[in-house]
């Protein structure tokens, strides 16, 4: 796995919080919903705006 990948330009307070709350979820979440009201669906959909704004933000030193 590439350094680029595993950072994905988020903090690691970040990275932390999301790996806790989503350990969170899995273990005392709902059981069951659908894609609209998931809250793991939700949380992942944050996740991957927020590394498209941070990979926006910063220039890209690949081509």
């Amino acid at each position: 796995m590439s350094s680029s990948r595993t950072k994905s330009g988020l903090s690691i307070g970040y990275r932390i919080g999301y790996r806790i709350r989503m350990v969170g979820l899995t273990l005392f979440g709902p059981a069951q919903l659908g894609e609209g009201n998931d809250p793991k669906a939700r949380l992942k959909r944050e996740r991957a705006a927020r590394v498209a704004r941070a990979r926006a933000a910063s220039p890209s030193d690949r081509s």
